[in-house]
């Protein structure tokens, strides 16, 4: 396990940038982590993290998606 710890408010543009950055790379490690669960799992239990798996996925295409449109803008 590892401490979050607070981020606090990103009022700029670079620290937006790097906040997102650092959380795309950082929420990749915790979906590789929650895939692994599920292979040592079995059953709904393996099914549910095999979905949150994919979820977080979905989550940081979002969260990449916005990064890229900040630092277009």
């Amino acid at each position: 396990m590892h401490d979050h710890g607070s981020h606090g408010s990103c009022s700029s543009k670079e620290e937006q940038i790097a906040l997102l950055s650092y959380l795309v790379s950082h929420n990749e490690s915790h979906a590789e982590e929650i895939h692994e669960i599920a292979h040592g799992a079995s059953g709904e239990a393996a099914a549910l993290l095999h979905d949150a798996t994919d979820l977080f996925h979905e989550g940081n295409k979002k969260l990449a998606e916005a990064l890229e449109l900040i630092k277009e803008n």
